[in-house]
């Protein structure tokens, strides 16, 4: 199984590549952008770790993403 995972938008944006259980490549944005904590959707890291990993977005079996539920909800959530 080949999973790319992903974090994004609120800190050190950046992609992993896990194949059958191994860990092939993984990335910070930054380390491309050259801009710290670079918090963007991971691009370049993406293309990374397929590249590194020799395969195209079609040969992946699971995108996952990580997600802080405190921020995402932090709009739909008032004070009582």
């Amino acid at each position: 199984m080949k999973i790319v995972g992903i974090s994004a938008f609120y800190h050190d944006s950046a992609a992993s590549l896990v194949q059958d259980g191994n860990i092939i490549a993984a990335a910070q944005e930054e380390r491309f952008t050259r801009k710290k904590h670079d918090f963007n959707f991971p691009n370049h890291a993406i293309r990374y770790c397929l590249d590194e990993g020799g395969l195209k977005a079609r040969d992946l079996d699971l995108l996952s993403s990580m997600t802080n539920h405190s921020l995402n909800l932090s709009g739909f959530l008032r004070p009582i």
